[in-house]
């Protein structure tokens, strides 16, 4: 059997959802996206839903700032909240990246973001109990916070179809097709049946490099083993920011329930893994390592015990930002590389996607240069790097 559809989305997960439905939003309902197993059942249900905006790319900054706002107004727009909760961000930085964090506030400040340095006082109010000592400086964002990557795709997948977007799931995609001048004009499915279209965007986080691969196209994806811990300090953590702790290089969440869930913010040593085939849980040294950490910012917690952790992926590429637009081959579009900050830019991604398809390569996104994310960048040597990076945390930052 063939298919056609204008738009063809490989991959029903958060990205994919949202590039549907940016582009069903804008009119284009014939749109069909594939999705190999259930709706955001890949890496978008282990992201750790952070909210924020604190980059040191102006562009990526810009994007979050988008974010927050559909966010915050998911409710009036898709009659779904996203289980977003605004309990704000805070970054704290020891003496040896003070530097960077007044020119990244001033940078966020620049672009209209609501971000402003707080003291030590203001911090212990907002989270007490913390150990604070170590920190030279914070900067607060005070509508920044969490939500649920699972919940804002469905939410996406649930609006694009009442627009009139085709999903199907449980439908693998074995390969692209392309013709002899090399244009890609649809898909093979594992069935054997084809999906022509006028353009293939590819959204399939860490697995786009095998799909590129067919048709020419080395995509520099690599899947970066992300690994979380839960813990509960014995009584349930009060509403408190998201902290990304860049003394001590990690980042602290609390969930709904009031357990914490702790993260990774040091990158040295990224360890590799097949996205098909790893543990789905943190090993004895990292977990070790997660407590020492928590126990140095949280000294006083009552009970503490360990209860549950489980093992993600960041795609990410050699400048830990995304490639988002067209390949090197006619016809396929790239939304792929979000090296962790995918769900925080998703309703921006969706925009910036439709726009540069509908627009000629261009976008309304107020402060966002499409040409960064360009896939050209890695052969023309000009990375998209944080223009303040901090010691210690990488480009994650």
């Amino acid at each position: 059997m063939t298919q056609t559809a204008k738009f063809v989305i490989v991959g029903g997960g958060l990205e994919g959802l949202a590039i549907a439905w940016s582009l069903a939003d804008r009119g284009e309902t014939d749109v069909l996206v594939l999705e190999r197993d259930t709706l955001c059942s890949g890496m978008t249900g282990k992201s750790s839903g952070v909210v924020r905006c604190h980059y040191g790319t102006p562009s990526l900054a810009a994007m979050s700032w988008y974010g927050v706002d559909i966010f915050t107004r998911a409710t009036e727009i898709f009659g779904d909240d996203m289980a977003f909760r605004q309990c704000g961000y805070v970054v704290g930085v020891g003496e040896n990246n003070i530097d960077p964090l007044k020119a990244n506030v001033a940078m966020m400040q620049g672009l209209g973001i609501d971000v402003d340095y707080i003291g030590h006082d203001k911090m212990a109010e907002l989270w007490p109990g913390l150990h604070l000592d170590d920190f030279a400086a914070f900067a607060y964002e005070p509508l920044g916070g969490r939500g649920e990557a699972y919940m804002a795709g469905m939410a996406f997948g649930a609006s694009a179809r009442k627009l009139g977007v085709k999903i199907r799931q449980s439908t693998p995609v074995a390969s692209l097709l392309q013709n002899a001048d090399g244009r890609v004009y649809g898909v093979t499915l594992t069935n054997g049946d084809e999906v022509h279209a006028e353009q293939v965007i590819l959204a399939t986080g860490p697995w786009a490099p095998e799909l590129g691969a067919g048709v020419g196209v080395d995509i520099p994806v690599k899947a970066q083993r992300a690994q979380l811990v839960l813990i509960d300090q014995g009584v349930p953590t009060p509403e408190v920011p998201v902290l990304s702790d860049l003394a001590g290089l990690q980042y602290i969440c609390r969930e709904p329930n009031g357990e914490l869930l702790v993260g990774n913010s040091d990158h040295a040593a990224p360890e590799y893994i097949d996205p098909d085939k790893y543990s789905n849980r943190a090993d004895d040294s990292t977990i070790e390592k997660n407590i020492g950490k928590l126990g140095n910012r949280l000294p006083d917690m009552p009970d503490p015990r360990i209860t549950s952790s489980y093992v993600g992926a960041y795609d990410v590429t050699p400048d830990y930002n995304p490639i988002i637009g067209p390949a090197p081959v006619d016809g396929l579009f790239l939304a792929t590389g979000f090296s962790g900050h995918g769900f925080k830019i998703s309703p921006a991604v969706g925009r910036l996607v439709a726009d540069m398809l509908l627009d000629d390569g261009t976008t309304s996104l107020p402060n966002v240069e499409p040409s960064d994310f360009r896939y050209s960048r890695f052969e023309e040597g000009d990375l998209l790097f944080s223009l303040h990076p901090y010691e210690g945390a990488g480009e994650m930052r």
